[in-house]
C-alpha cells in the first residue's frame, strides 16, 4: 500500500465496518517501519487491503477488508496468502488476529489458512457490542 491508496482503502473500510479505520490511521501504519500493508487490485481499482504489524517477531493482523461488491472471489485469501508469505520472509513466525464471533465467513477463511481460535475478548467490538474471537497461527 502506498500513500495514494489510503483514500480508496479507507472508503472501503467505511463502507464495510461499523468502526472503520480513518485515512490517517492507514497513513500512520504505512509509514511505520514495523507494519506492512497490501492492497489487491481488481480491474485496475483497489478491491481491498490487509495489514500486519511485526510485534517482537509475531505478526498482528490488523485489517482485512474487501469491497462488498467483490466478495467471494478469493481476493481476501489471495491477499492473506501473499501477506503471510512476505511476513515469513521477514522472520515472523506466529500470527494473531481478532474477528467478530459472528463473522463466520471470515473465521472459516482464517481456519482454512491454519488459524485456530484460542480465546475470546468479551465486548471487544462496538456498534454492535460483540465479543472477538482471538485466533492464532503458530
Amino acid at each position: 500500500m502506498e500513500a495514494g491508496d489510503v483514500a480508496a482503502v479507507s472508503a472501503i473500510e467505511a463502507s464495510v465496518f461499523s468502526m472503520p479505520w480513518s485515512a490517517d490511521d492507514f497513513l500512520e501504519m504505512i509509514q511505520a517501519d514495523y507494519a506492512y500493508y497490501y492492497v489487491a487490485l481488481y480491474d485496475g481499482k483497489i478491491a481491498g487491503c490487509c495489514g500486519i504489524r511485526d510485534i517482537a517477531g509475531e505478526g498482528e493482523i490488523t485489517n482485512v477488508v474487501v469491497d462488498a461488491s467483490l466478495r467471494r472471489q478469493k481476493i481476501a485469501r489471495t491477499m492473506l496468502e501473499h501477506m503471510l508469505a512476505k511476513a515469513e520472509e521477514r522472520g515472523i513466525g506466529a500470527y494473531t488476529l481478532e474477528v467478530r464471533c459472528s463473522n463466520l465467513p471470515a473465521i472459516r477463511l482464517y481456519e482454512s489458512l491454519g488459524f485456530l481460535g484460542e480465546g475470546v475478548r468479551p465486548g471487544f467490538y462496538d456498534k454492535p457490542k460483540e465479543d472477538a474471537l482471538i485466533m492464532w497461527k503458530r
